[in-house]
């Protein structure tokens, strides 16, 4: 490569760009492209698109700092391309990995049948602060209780592709895929053109469509609601963008009241009847009747609604329990036990620390591992062992031999890069993935997913708390 890729070393690890030009000529066609941009040039675009996202208010909150709560969240101009052969596989096992998802929570939460053959341990799960009693017999529609799934995938120095994390509760990000998009059109069109790349906009229309698909089937037309915490949740800036997605109205506890057993709406004209919820808080704060007693971002009711089936809930009460990290370890087992069949998507090798030759594992060798809390998110409460002091590493240690069962470990991983605008130049930085799958009647992957990179040289850590940006993903037809 001449121009602005020369000289680009990615220090021996897969990049999602270079790697891929041998063998797609439409990848080939993109790095010639960036190549032959002018630095100053890329640099103005780059400005006009952080402009246009402060004007836009395109935001994601951070809680622990004090100073700067409102973030714009760092875009980068150069795109993540997939091709056509890579997406096939990925979104083949997305879709095995999300009806794994329902299958299990279904069972653990009816007959536990994969609890009494031992291939989960039970206190994982009956132990678990996401397991939901008050779920136990209550069938939903189409036995989807993960509407809405984001999965964490990450590419190591081979190329594979391993999954990080399930995320079944409320993931965020998909408002950034498709803002992402809007921008690139709007900046960079020249790179864009004549390059067959996956439209991602129907995101809206196809999560509507499933939330309608689990409304109760006696309502012909039935009313969809985005339920949000309120403004000062971090993903508040989602929660509009999807909602105006939908064309549905978005609504806060107090703009919900229950009455005659029937979920209603406050509108100017009097009470409106709503069928179908999309929920972004969490299970705690959904009903104060059967959760925390002192919320008030939730609505009183809700559940018994839920459980008589004048209304649906998405994503379903009790999801967390599948997406916990210690659960996470059992996911190829999970799989082959409700289908005979191999994960399509391998997990990172993951040490559970709750169990004892995890724990001895993880201990003896702390200093080659990255360890994290099972229930914590964002990369807060981690160590990357190879990256800590000694210091930090004895003082982890103590926490570890604490409170074991609050711990997995997994190798650090050589996560791919992809070049990234540094300064006047593209350099490498590591990215991940995040594909969102909508389920209603059946399983549907957006095109792409949330690319999100670390910008600091030598970062994994791709959390936008933790000063990560996101990419465009481009997956090619």
């Amino acid at each position: 490569m001449h121009g602005l890729l020369e000289g680009y070393n990615n220090n021996g690890f897969f990049c999602e760009l270079m790697d891929c030009t041998k063998h797609d000529p439409a990848v080939a066609l993109i790095a010639r492209r960036l190549s032959a941009m002018d630095p100053a040039e890329l640099c103005r675009r780059a400005s006009i698109a952080e402009a246009e996202l402060f004007n836009q208010g395109i935001t994601f909150t951070v809680y622990s700092d004090k100073d700067a709560i409102d973030r714009i969240l760092p875009f980068d101009l150069i795109p993540r391309v997939i091709t056509a052969s890579e997406w096939d596989g990925l979104e083949r096992g997305v879709r095995q990995r999300v009806a794994a998802l329902n299958a299990f929570i279904w069972d653990i939460y009816h007959n536990q049948k994969i609890l009494a053959d031992g291939v989960v341990p039970k206190h994982l799960v009956l132990g678990n602060a996401n397991f939901r009693p008050e779920m136990v017999g209550l069938d939903v529609p189409h036995g989807t209780y993960v509407h809405v799934c984001g999965v964490d995938i990450i590419r190591d120095e081979t190329g594979a592709f391993l999954v990080l994390e399930d995320n079944a509760r409320t993931p965020s990000g998909v408002s950034y895929v498709l803002e992402n998009r809007n921008m690139m059109r709007r900046i960079f069109p020249d790179l864009m053109d004549g390059i067959a790349v996956r439209p991602v906009g129907s995101y809206g229309l196809m999560l509507q469509q499933a939330l309608m698909e689990i409304a109760p089937t006696s309502v012909s037309d039935p009313q969809v609601v985005l339920l949000s915490p309120g403004i000062y949740n971090s993903a508040y800036f989602e929660h509009i963008f999807l909602a105006r997605e939908m064309g549905v109205p978005l609504v806060e506890g107090n703009d919900l009241v229950v009455e005659d057993g029937r979920v209603w709406m406050r509108t100017t004209a009097g009470l409106a009847p709503v069928h179908s919820i999309y929920r972004r808080l969490n299970d705690d704060f959904l009903d104060p009747d059967v959760f925390r007693p002192e919320s008030t971002l939730g609505v009183r009711g809700l559940i018994d609604c839920w459980r008589r089936g004048t209304v649906a809930i998405a994503n379903a009460v009790g999801t967390g329990v599948a997406d916990d990290k210690a659960i996470y370890a059992y996911m190829p087992r999970i799989i082959r036990y409700y289908f005979g069949e191999d994960a399509i998507l391998s997990n990172v090798e993951t040490h559970i620390c709750g169990e004892p030759e995890g724990l001895a594992y993880t201990l003896a060798n702390l200093e080659k591992l990255v360890v994290k809390p099972v229930g914590e998110s964002g990369g807060y409460g981690l160590i990357i062992g190879p990256h800590a002091t000694r210091a930090e590493i004895e003082a982890f240690r103590a926490q570890l031999i604490a409170d074991p069962e609050n711990y997995i470990s997994q190798p650090m991983i050589k996560l791919s890069v992809s070049p990234t605008l540094s300064g006047k130049t593209l350099a490498p930085r590591h990215v991940d993935l995040r594909p969102f799958a909508i389920t209603g009647k059946k399983c549907w992957v957006l095109p792409g997913g949330l690319t999100r990179v670390a910008l600091r040289e030598g970062s994994l850590v791709v959390n936008s708390s933790q000063g990560g940006g996101s990419k465009d993903t481009w997956v090619l037809e």
